[in-house]
């Protein structure tokens, strides 16, 4: 049996996957339930974080986001038995790739499949639709009524953030980074209030968004990555993309909320005096915030079975690519850390 493992070179942090042929699984333990994956969902490995929480290994396991068949639950399992459909994401320390035909893991990472979502629908939804969970509901309290700012709504997390907000009676306005986003975006139902498209880097996003909220602000900013430099400053061509973190500060409104996914943001003293007197917050989004946190298990399993039966609802229509086998699954990952896959891609077994 088979699994994909990453490698990172020390010498010049070049991550590599490999297969490596794995032992058959031990007897399930306790709490634990044995999974046969039959869907694997391909998302960045933040090598990062993974430093700092001490956690690299020789060979760490890639995938996380799996949909599968329960084939045997431990003495103490409660919520599952043998034939459940189910799906979920393995935790941060998960000894077992998710890419694989056989899986453990813990029951309270699980929740039940509902019957009329795919294989496919279930695995590459479930990870982005915890993140736009946490960053919409639980870090800026999304309210009917309320303006939101997503960036990059046309990628495979920006369209579940586009939808969440829009069943939630949000206002929204996105950014499109080509034309085909800008296109993408142009069909969603309900329709996105404003599409600013910035593939030329002409179009200033304070001026679009104040224009469109009549001076007022966003009530919430999700973006997707900030500039915290001026662009003679910031070397890669694709950062010109993104707004300047002044941008963002213009743009909100009076208690308004950034949801920011740059980790290491700096805020000079006049841009924090600027956020005091408009009331605003800054939250970080950090997609392992429930896997670091153990009380959190409850709310955890929540969202996961809010975002399952939205699935199914016609909630969330995810932004996936055709699935592909497991031996592709080697290629499609190097893309996938590379940033270079827009919609999600899935492995289908």
């Amino acid at each position: 049996m088979k699994g994909l493992y990453f490698q990172q070179n020390s010498t010049n942090e070049e991550t590599m996957f490999v297969f490596q042929e794995r032992e058959n699984l031990p007897v399930t333990e306790d709490y634990f339930v044995k999974l046969q994956v039959k869907a694997c969902a391909l998302s960045q490995i933040n090598t990062k974080l993974l430093a700092e929480m001490k956690m690299e290994k020789d060979f760490f396991p890639v995938g996380r986001e799996v949909a599968g068949i329960v084939l045997d639950v431990g003495s103490k399992v409660s919520f599952f038995q043998p034939d459940d459909e189910v799906v979920g994401i393995l935790p941060l320390d998960s000894e077992d790739p998710g890419l694989c035909e056989v899986v453990r893991v813990h029951e309270h990472y699980l929740v039940h499949k509902p019957e009329k979502v795919t294989w496919t629908e279930a695995a590459g939804t479930v990870g982005d639709g915890v993140r736009a969970y946490t960053a919409l509901h639980y870090l800026s309290h999304l309210s009917c009524g309320k303006s939101v700012l997503i960036m990059d709504g046309a990628s495979a997390f920006g369209s579940i953030a586009i939808q969440l907000a829009h069943h939630r009676g949000a206002r929204v306005i996105s950014t499109a980074c080509s034309l085909e986003d800008k296109q993408c975006l142009e069909r969603f139902r309900p329709p996105v209030a404003r599409v600013i498209d910035v593939s030329a880097g002409k179009v200033h996003i304070a001026e679009s968004c104040l224009e469109e909220t009549g001076g007022l602000g966003v009530d919430i900013v999700l973006d997707a990555g900030v500039r915290l430099y001026n662009k003679d400053d910031e070397p890669p061509v694709k950062l010109q993309l993104l707004p300047h973190k002044h941008d963002i500060i213009t743009l909100l409104g009076v208690g308004g909320h950034w949801i920011t996914t740059e980790e290491n943001l700096q805020l000079d003293p006049p841009d924090s005096h600027c956020l005091f007197l408009k009331g605003a917050t800054v939250a970080f989004l950090n997609d392992e915030v429930w896997n670091l946190s153990n009380v959190q298990q409850g709310k955890y399993l929540c969202i996961l079975k809010d975002v399952m039966e939205k699935l199914s609802a016609g909630v969330f229509r995810p932004q996936l690519d055709e699935p592909i086998p497991l031996y592709e699954a080697k290629v499609s990952m190097e893309l996938v850390q590379k940033n270079q896959r827009r919609k999600k891609q899935v492995v289908l077994f």
